[in-house]
């Protein structure tokens, strides 16, 4: 049998262990909701900003970029503590997924934050090449990404816009310097990726800009 101060610590121990559970509960509330009011009364009672969520192990900052909640965004970018090159479970930061969204303003605002646009492996620019988003390739480049970075895999952003069928990202890739003779660690240029997928304007491009380009 527990002695009654046991009890009592166990009790209180209980009741500070919902009190957290809610507590987050209302964090996440508040972030996907886009309540940055109720947020930063949260935060200002010591919720830490970069808790992350089970489902996909996601910061309150990538969770507000994909549910579009922008004012908890801004809210959390004021932030020191922020983390922003936290990762979410699979390897993503909040700015490569902004750049996948094709979420050009956040991917301006998380850069002048400080935000790492060439980090090593998979990048920001390979992502909004893939999403196919112009704007936001756009952007990044104008943040010096290097065009022609390389992913574990060696595929290039130009790559991955091809295989998506993503056009017009692969003329300004190309037209911004992309190298069209570069290939990945199976031996594929961005060519070959046109051809296996069968993106028969981007063949008659990529073919027509080799041409016009030769090595």
């Amino acid at each position: 049998m527990k002695s009654a101060p046991a009890a009592c610590c166990l009790a209180l121990l209980l009741l500070s262990s919902a009190a957290s559970a809610d507590s987050y509960d209302d964090f996440l509330f508040a972030v996907r909701f886009n309540d940055s009011a109720k947020l930063q009364t949260l935060l200002a009672r010591g919720m830490d900003a970069n808790a992350v969520e089970a489902l996909r192990g996601e910061t309150a900052l990538m969770i507000a970029l994909r549910e579009k909640s922008f004012k908890v965004r801004d809210l959390l970018l004021q932030l020191p503590e922020l983390k922003l090159e936290a990762r979410a479970t699979n390897g993503d930061t909040a700015l490569m997924l902004a750049a996948f969204l094709g979420d050009s303003d956040s991917v301006a605002k998380l850069i002048a934050a400080g935000a790492e646009v060439n980090q090593v492996g998979w990048t920001a620019l390979h992502y909004a090449a893939a999403s196919g988003n112009p704007e936001t390739i756009a952007v990044l480049l104008e943040h010096a990404a290097y065009i022609d970075t390389e992913s574990p895999n060696k595929t290039t952003p130009l790559m991955m816009a091809v295989r998506s069928g993503k056009n017009a990202a692969v003329e300004l890739l190309i037209d911004e310097g992309a190298d069209l003779y570069l290939k990945n660690d199976r031996g594929m240029t961005a060519l070959d990726f046109a051809l296996e997928n069968e993106r028969k304007d981007l063949i008659l491009l990529l073919k027509n800009r080799l041409a016009a380009k030769p090595n």
